[in-house]
């Protein structure tokens, strides 16, 4: 295996380039900022999935269980509270949680809003294919 190669000025001349992809304070300071995903990782090839979302003040996340990834939440502006089973923690700005898989948690705005970023591995899409002949069948469609 060859080494990389420096190119002028150091940088290392192998892979894909890192991305400057956004300014997440921009746009969680931007007013009056939409609830929701104001920014997603959209990237082809990635293995990640990323989310600047904003809750606008008094609004919620109701409470959820993450089954199956781990997730890193960072609180880029505002502020609020995380609910668990193990209490009610402050989320303020700069605060970066770790939200292990099987976690349940409820994500409450403050009185300004919060803006957050999340950060997990890329859930596989949807595969259309053929249905194992053990499979069951689907029950009629619900109107």
């Amino acid at each position: 295996m060859n080494p990389p190669s420096e190119t002028p000025g150091g940088a290392i001349g192998t892979g894909p380039a890192p991305l400057l992809l956004c300014d997440v304070q921009a746009l969680a300071g931007a007013a009056p900022a939409p609830a929701g995903a104001l920014w997603k990782l959209a990237e082809s090839g990635r293995q990640l999935d990323a989310n600047l979302v904003h809750l606008p003040p008094g609004e919620s996340v109701a409470t959820h269980r993450e089954p199956d990834l781990d997730v890193l939440l960072l609180v880029v502006a505002g502020g609020g509270t995380l609910g668990s089973p193990d209490g009610v923690q402050p989320l303020d700005a700069g605060g970066l949680l770790w939200l292990p898989h099987g976690s349940t948690r409820r994500i409450d705005a403050g009185p300004d809003g919060l803006s957050y970023l999340t950060v997990h591995r890329r859930r596989p899409g949807m595969r259309i294919g053929h249905r194992p002949a053990n499979a069951p069948q689907a029950g009629p469609p619900r109107t």
